[in-house]
């Protein structure tokens, strides 16, 4: 029997959600990376580098980055690993993962990728050094299953990276939900042709977990020595956790 869960303030079947996430990413990603830089005046960049300098990556290594829709993060991690190393770009959504692979394709870099659930990820076991999400982890429907997936694929003393949306320093509140509820719809309804799909995106950080519970929610996964950075006063977080 299939439970309920959270598609932004509503509540549907488990079974649903995936194919409503699905419609979402399929309307945005035409115009995916011109909304990013509208939506968070050009700071995902900042919020990205600063993911790419804590992650560490070294020459030869192994890197898989889920739900990786543009592969910005992905394209730095190619860099760093070299002819050695290995980078896989995956993401649930076809319209999304054909988005990254051209991207990269147009700089001349060609890397694996594999349009997968990260619930199920077709990895072997303790494969890879460094396991990076995006802005993806919020659409998941069981984030436990896809964390431990995560740590699955993972080598003892690899590292997590996940980067999401987080909750906002308290002062600002009132001015955030502004901007989410009345700004990025009418920026998703301007420059994308689609309001609707902003309002569930900023519905969907209201229902996410919070920096604690994110946290707490990947010790319970297994994972250790979780730490998380609040950017952008708690916009976004970068959490860090090892597989020891």
């Amino acid at each position: 029997m299939n439970g309920k869960t959270h598609f932004g303030f509503e509540q549907v079947n488990e079974t649903e959600k995936a194919r409503k996430v699905a419609d979402v990413f399929d309307s945005v990603a035409p115009s995916y990376d011109l909304m990013n830089d509208l939506m968070s005046a050009g700071m995902h960049r900042a919020w990205k580098a600063f993911t790419v300098a804590l992650a560490g990556i070294r020459a030869g290594e192994r890197v898989l980055d889920v739900a990786s829709g543009s592969g910005d993060l992905a394209r730095v991690f190619a860099r760093q690993v070299g002819a050695a190393g290995e980078v896989w770009l995956t993401d649930i959504n076809r319209a999304m993962l054909a988005r990254g692979r051209d991207r990269l394709l147009d700089e001349g870099r060609a890397l694996p990728l594999a349009q997968c659930d990260a619930e199920n990820l077709p990895f072997p076991a303790d494969y890879f050094d460094c396991v990076s999400v995006a802005f993806g982890l919020r659409n998941m429907t069981h984030k436990e299953r896809a964390l431990a997936e995560m740590r699955r694929v993972m080598k003892p003393g690899a590292r997590l990276l996940v980067l999401e949306f987080s909750r906002v320093w308290q002062p600002l509140t009132r001015v955030y939900d502004w901007y989410s509820f009345t700004v990025l719809p009418w920026l998703g309804s301007r420059f994308a042709g689609d309001a609707d799909s902003y309002r569930y995106l900023a519905e969907s950080i209201r229902v996410h977990p919070d920096q604690a519970q994110l946290k707490t929610l990947m010790e319970q996964a297994g994972f250790e020595r979780v730490e998380y950075f609040n950017l952008s006063a708690g916009v976004v977080a970068l959490h860090r956790a090892y597989k020891i």
